[in-house]
């Protein structure tokens, strides 16, 4: 039975509407993301691990005005597709939505780890708080491997947020880097290796 990655991306959360016009109305288009399909290290974690794992990415309903309640409701429809000892990645607002929903809900699988990589905790750098995916005070992943990645440089979630993940998860192992930003680089060897680590015990 091959081991089962499921990763939940990122995507923003507005008070209101108007704020989310706002962000519509001044976000900076990146053209040669577009032009060239240049995407993030989740496509090439499933090429990079191989055969040998499989990688599941759900696509969040409306990432840019997203709503815990409905993301809840559509992960939820992975969860009978996943055997235990899975691993579960959040990126930004994915890790936040991971930690809250894990510390709510009793997970009906056997989670092997836990990863959240630039995760937000309760703001953004632009003082933005997350809204429906506020945290409750305690935080319980469901499991004894937490990581946490964090660059001192990310652009959208302010470092402190890494501090506030390592008091609520003290047991958690972490990885601070100097120069990532928001952790999109189109790799990520030190994820790879952490999981491949992880998974040589268990296969």
């Amino acid at each position: 039975m091959k081991a089962q990655i499921v990763v939940i991306h990122g995507g923003d959360t507005f008070e209101t509407y108007d704020e989310y016009l706002d962000f519509l109305r001044n976000y900076k288009i990146d053209i040669e993301r577009y032009r060239n399909g240049k995407d993030d290290w989740k496509p090439w974690l499933r090429k990079k691990l191989g055969g040998n794992y499989e990688v599941i990415q759900p696509i969040m309903p409306n990432k840019n005005n997203a709503q815990f309640d409905e993301w809840k409701l559509w992960f939820e429809k992975f969860i009978p597709f996943l055997n235990d000892e899975v691993i579960l990645i959040g990126h930004s607002l994915g890790g936040v939505f991971l930690a809250k929903y894990l510390s709510e809900n009793q997970f009906p699988r056997k989670i092997k780890a836990v990863f959240l990589v630039g995760a937000i905790y309760d703001k953004d750098d632009e003082g933005y708080n997350v809204v429906s995916f506020t945290l409750p005070k305690k935080l319980n992943l469901q499991t004894d491997q937490v990581y946490l990645y964090h660059s001192k440089d990310d652009p959208v979630v302010p470092f402190s947020a890494l501090e506030q993940y390592k008091k609520a998860l003290p047991n958690a192992q972490t990885r601070v880097f100097e120069d990532r930003g928001h952790l999109n680089q189109e790799e990520f060897p030190e994820l790879v290796e952490d999981i491949s680590k992880l998974l040589k015990k268990l296969l």
